[in-house]
């Protein structure tokens, strides 16, 4: 996998395909590999570019100094764009995270055309099912390693209401879990970067975004499962009423994982929002 070094430190990605480009955003404690089978099927005609992004399942942990808040972290995804080359038209999508929505309002002119696809918006930050738990975590020393290994075992992973059972109607296939949760078990460095990250939320941030947002020039589609239990879907489509010209999208059997729950129709939705 190749990597990139930026201002907080160096970031690993998975670039495949070829055509117009679509940059996909994992949320907290994941990795690009949330989106295999999107990422899979929109490389048949597109450039795919899915970086791993210093949420609690990077390899790689930034620097020492590093500045690492929700906010220089938004900041990152855009110089990250920057570094790559990609063009004005890339079709930005982001799931579970909200620091596109911080992007686009900081730097709008890098975010050519934007797809948020259930997440973070509002006054749901953290999100109360899930969020709230990490970041009580966060300030708790070794907080973060105890909720890491209290999903280790697989049978809990499935209770209902808990870790990633909250954000999927599907299930995340337990591989995926495994390797998620492995570097916050494991580098202590890499949870001194998570830890540092939930530390530096401030609850309004996305109300601050959401702001700016309703003057968004750019092309946006909206995309929210409507079983979503972490992420109401009455804010996809508060987004979509607020952001000018939005489109909205909503599926069924579907919650906040979206690459996870319905993979060919989102990858469908990108597709056909990137050619319009």
């Amino acid at each position: 996998m190749p990597t990139i070094d930026l201002t907080l430190g160096t970031v690993s990605y998975e670039d495949t395909g070829s055509g117009p480009a679509v940059l996909l955003l994992h949320g907290l404690v994941q990795s690009a590999s949330v989106w295999h089978e999107v990422a899979a099927d929109l490389a048949a005609d597109h450039r795919v570019i899915t970086p791993t992004l210093p949420y609690g399942s990077h390899t790689v942990p930034l620097r020492p100094d590093a500045d690492l808040t929700p906010r220089s972290t938004a900041l990152l995804i855009g110089e990250f764009a920057d570094a790559l080359g990609l063009p004005a038209d890339t079709v930005f999508v982001e799931n579970d995270a909200g620091r596109l929505q911080q992007l686009a309002a900081e730097r709008p002119e890098r975010v050519g055309r934007m797809v948020i696809a259930g997440c973070e918006a509002f006054d749901n930050y953290p999100p109360k099912a899930g969020g709230t738990l990490m970041n009580a975590a966060a300030k708790i020393p070794g907080g973060i390693r105890a909720l890491a290994l209290a999903l280790t075992p697989r049978p809990l992973r499935r209770i209902p209401g808990t870790g990633f059972a909250v954000m999927t109607a599907k299930g995340v296939p337990h591989e995926l879990t495994d390797a998620w949760l492995t570097p916050l078990r494991t580098d202590s460095a890499v949870r001194a970067d998570l830890v540092r990250y939930l530390r530096a939320t401030r609850p309004t941030e996305m109300l601050e975004a959401a702001a700016k947002l309703a003057e968004f020039p750019n092309p946006t589609l909206v995309v929210w499962g409507r079983q979503d239990k972490m992420m109401p879907p009455e804010h996809g489509r508060r987004l979509a009423a607020l952001i000018p010209g939005a489109e909205l999208l909503e599926l069924d059997d579907c919650g906040t994982l979206i690459p996870i729950d319905q993979p060919k129709a989102l990858a469908e939705a990108v597709r056909k929002f990137a050619a319009a």
